[in-house]
């Protein structure tokens, strides 16, 4: 019951973040509640397009989240109950306060992509570097989400060659990115983004009635991860969608351009990430009370293949199943609570919600291409100018063996947050708000991020004490450089 209780609470302090901070954040930026929104300025019919507020809050939900929250959620909790406390807290404080004031910025001008917005404040080498970083990262996304996809129709169905499915992904990820936003994404997307809601929702309700003690350990400062990994700072880059990732401020541009008010901000961006943290916190919680629980899976003989046998005759734990196959964990975790139909949900998650992460991110592509070369995107010739171009890469890139490249993924869409997080900052010292609600936020992710340079394996893997101090040394550096090069109004200027 004590588990029980403290799931419940988390749940409604994040609730709290968005009715409190996420208003709290709204005034601190001093937004314009009456300005005209890019979707009437800025009209084009094919990424300018108006739509309701409910359906942008789901397509966002989905731009954001893909498996990010159930993935990152079950990895991050082999850590222990630690990782509830860094959903909660990096959600309200830093997640959610990041994507809603990068949306508000951009709406500000004109519905403008991430590297264009952080260049405002960062200057033309932060522009240029993230610029480089936003569409390196996609590309990345694009790949990883055609060719994961692709395995898991060919291991559920069979008959059908990989290439097959990782083709016909691809079309559809053409199709998404060069027709207009409200032709498939539009429709589609509200649709999966309600499954998605269902599915955490129907794990939730059920967890009183699983079988099994909800959240049996508490200790927040345990560190249970069965590889001994360090808490610090490897659970911060293991879980970032619920808490905080940087990917997210690359999607928001796209719905900026669709929302219809600026009242709606805050319900559609701090909301759609709270949302995220709280589907990322039932994963946690799933994951913690399923840990020890004994699965119906084995390691076949001789090999690393998964094998299901009869209820009971299972030899690996929910946590070792976790560390083998995320998938798998999820198909076993939806059926536990679920039944039959839980599995064929587990099924559709696993497989659609990389997808609906991938199209975006290729549509993104496109769309900080045109801002680059400064071709207008209503003209159809154009939109294939820059799509072609960009799915040949993809192709390119899916014959690469980048495993050691994607291990840094997770460090780079944290950095991507860092950048963000200091633009905003700088945006708010300059008028003279209370900057610390970005620059706090900015200061620990980049001590993360430095930390994790210095110590992680695929780092430099120096002791965790001397990385901890360059990391704080670092972060130290970064404010300084803040405090002394960003005047508030009135100051005087250098």
């Amino acid at each position: 019951m004590t588990g029980l209780i403290v799931f419940i609470a988390c749940v409604l302090l994040l609730v709290g973040g968005y009715c409190l901070y996420g208003r709290f954040a709204e005034r601190v930026y001093g937004a314009d509640m009456e300005r005209a929104m890019p979707c009437d300025t800025l009209a084009d019919g094919v990424d300018y397009v108006r739509m309701p507020t409910w359906r942008v809050f789901l397509i966002q939900l989905l731009n954001i989240a893909g498996l990010g929250p159930v993935f990152g959620a079950l990895a991050g909790c082999l850590f222990g109950p630690v990782a509830l406390l860094w959903i909660v807290l990096g959600c309200i404080l830093a997640g959610a306060m990041h994507d809603f004031l990068a949306a508000v910025m951009s709406a500000d001008n004109g519905g403008e992509n991430l590297p264009e917005t952080v260049g405002r404040t960062l200057g033309g080498v932060a522009r240029s570097c993230m610029r480089a970083l936003c569409f390196v990262l996609l590309l990345l996304v694009g790949v990883v989400f055609t060719k994961g996809p692709a395995d898991m129709l060919h291991a559920l169905m069979g008959g059908i060659p990989a290439i097959w499915w990782a083709l016909i992904i691809l079309g559809y990820y053409f199709l998404a990115t060069v027709l207009p936003i409200d032709v498939i994404i539009g429709k589609i997307y509200p649709f999966f983004g309600a499954l998605f809601l269902f599915m955490a929702a129907g794990m939730a309700v059920m967890l009183p009635f699983c079988g099994h003690e909800v959240l049996p350990e508490l200790d927040v400062f345990a560190n249970l991860h069965p590889q001994g990994i360090s808490i610090w700072p490897m659970l911060f880059v293991t879980i970032a969608c619920g808490a905080i990732s940087g990917f997210h401020a690359t999607q928001s541009p796209m719905m900026v351009r669709c929302l219809g008010s600026m009242k709606s901000m805050r319900p559609v961006f701090y909301g759609a990430m709270v949302m995220e943290g709280i589907i990322a916190l039932i994963w946690a919680v799933v994951g913690l009370t399923l840990r020890d629980v004994v699965t119906d899976y084995v390691l076949q003989p001789g090999s690393n293949s998964l094998l299901q046998v009869e209820a009971g005759q299972g030899a690996l734990s929910f946590m070792e199943l976790s560390l083998k196959s995320p998938a798998t964990a999820v198909n076993a975790a939806c059926t536990m609570f679920l039944g039959p139909a839980g599995a064929v949900i587990a099924v559709l998650g696993v497989v659609v919600l990389p997808i609906t992460s991938g199209d975006t991110a290729m549509r993104t592509c496109r769309l900080i291409l045109a801002e680059v070369f400064h071709l207008e995107q209503k003209t159809r010739w154009k939109r294939l100018a820059i799509a072609l171009p960009i799915f040949a890469a993809v192709i390119v890139i899916a014959n690469i063996d980048f495993s050691v490249i994607w291990r840094y993924f997770g460090w780079a869409n944290q950095a991507l947050a860092c950048f963000t997080l200091w633009s905003i900052a700088v945006l708010l010292r300059r008028r003279g708000r209370w900057h610390w609600i970005a620059s706090l936020p900015a200061l620990f992710m980049t001590t993360m991020c430095a930390t994790f340079i210095f110590h992680a394996s695929e780092g430099l893997q120096w002791p965790q004490g001397i990385s901890t101090a360059l990391g704080v040394a670092f972060a130290a550096v970064c404010a300084l450089l803040f405090f002394v090069r960003v005047k508030a109004v009135g100051e005087k200027q250098n």
